[in-house]
């Protein structure tokens, strides 16, 4: 992923470094648990860690490379530079490349989703202290677009936060799910290696082993944590879209921060546009690139192939870097997110009084009048104000055959806002407990 759109500790899990660090590491521990077995000489597998503080080289593993076309042969090549060649025969042994691919993979999708998940923590720390903010602060619910009922800015917040748990919840099964190891062998029937090496190895490295491996670690596995991610992606531009609305001029109910010295526009200087809204869409996008190639890595031929390989070269950096650095600027906008009640309320009040027609609706009903009756009693004064700009209530009250089933204080009680809010406190316990 471009420089833009990263930070720099997800970035530091998908370097070269940290990729042959981690090579590193499951070879001297399948090594150290080769050597408890006697299968390798014990000061060989102690041999292997003094390369433990050694900077690996990476122009010097690439030019192996060129020539060996194979880069876990170009790393053991290096580390037998480093070595030596006597202690270096013993690395690897009954191993496969996949045992060692796979499961470096694997550590870098946990620790990646380790970061996602403290992003995830704070996202939902900002929008719950939003929500409690603006828990009473009315605003015009909408459907299709169009005026509803009132609501209130809090419950939006509290919406987004509930969505934000569930995909929180999630990604943990995901990280779960995704923190196996295999050290199984060429087809994975550990036919020369015990399995023993694997429980060690997947122990000091955080993961745990793989129960039936084809010499690749299976790739459901994969494309259920790909899919995560691009749930949560969805969610991110869930919110992006309905803070873009709310900034739109003739809406205006809350909008982005816009920063001292900020410029909306290269040709208009008026204009604040919603541009980190926008852009979260954008990398929401990115991320759900990653699903669909994630899905078609599970079929593999005859259970195993690379074909897999240079797919998650690709996404598994880019989709874990694109979503850290997304639910990071979503918190931001979160955080700066700023609330304009009064707009809210002047929006509601546009259509004078529209929004309380199925009130009057109901009270009609209760009153004895057939729910036909009453809806064409209601829609017909509720034309007059969507065409005319009249007054709901006052049509309300001049309609002979609305006041003949309702009084005019009946009317009136109809339009009190209080109405709409009294389940929020039991909605925000439901959410927030």
């Amino acid at each position: 992923m471009i420089p833009r759109y990263s930070r720099p500790d997800m970035v530091a899990i998908w370097s070269p470094e940290t990729k042959f660090r981690i090579w590193f590491e499951i070879e001297a521990h399948a090594c150290d648990a080769q050597a408890e077995l006697g299968v390798i000489p014990k000061e060989s597998a102690a041999k292997v860690w003094t390369a433990k503080n050694v900077e690996f080289d990476v122009a010097r593993i690439d030019e192996i490379e060129a020539v060996t076309k194979h880069d876990v042969i170009a790393f053991l090549t290096h580390l037998a530079e480093i070595i030596g060649n006597e202690e270096a025969r013993f690395v690897h042994q009954g191993m496969t490349s996949s045992d060692v691919l796979d499961t470096t993979l694997n550590v870098q999708l946990t620790r990646a989703a380790d970061i996602l998940i403290t992003d995830m923590e704070g996202l939902l720390d900002a929008l719950k202290r939003r929500a409690l903010e603006h828990k009473d602060t009315i605003r015009i619910g909408r459907s299709h677009g169009i005026h509803a009922e009132p609501t209130t800015m809090g419950l939006t917040f509290a919406r987004f936060y509930a969505e934000m748990d569930r995909n929180l919840r999630r990604l943990r099964t995901a990280r779960e799910e995704i923190a196996t190891g295999a050290i199984s062998g060429a087809v994975g029937t550990f036919a020369n290696i015990d399995p023993a090496v694997e429980s060690h190895v997947c122990k000091e490295m955080g993961l745990t082993p793989e129960p039936i491996s084809t010499q690749v670690i299976p790739r459901d596995r994969h494309a259920a944590f790909f899919a995560t991610l691009g749930v949560i992606a969805s969610s991110i531009e869930n919110i992006a879209i309905e803070i873009r609305h709310m900034q739109r001029t003739e809406v205006l109910e809350a909008e982005e921060f816009f920063s001292k010295g900020q410029k909306g526009s290269s040709a208009m200087p008026h204009k604040r546009n919603p541009v980190l809204t926008e852009n979260l869409t954008g990398l929401a996008r990115l991320v759900r690139m990653s699903v669909i190639p994630a899905l078609e890595n599970v079929a593999l031929w005859h259970e195993r192939d690379i074909s897999h390989s240079s797919v998650e070269r690709g996404i598994a950096p880019d989709a874990t870097i694109t979503l850290d650095f997304a639910l990071s600027r979503l918190t931001s906008v979160i955080d700066k997110l700023v609330i304009y009640p009064d707009n809210m309320i002047a929006n509601m009040n546009k259509f004078k009084g529209l929004v309380h027609s199925q009130r009057v609706l109901l009270a009609l009903t209760q009153k004895g009048v057939s729910r036909e009756d009453a809806y064409r009693l209601v829609q017909r004064n509720a034309m007059k104000v969507w065409e005319q700009g009249a007054d709901f209530m006052k049509e309300l009250k001049s309609d002979p055959e609305v006041t003949a089933a309702l009084s005019e204080a009946e009317i009136e009680d109809k339009f009190d806002l209080g109405y709409h809010t009294k389940h929020v406190d039991t909605i925000f316990a439901r959410v927030f407990g």
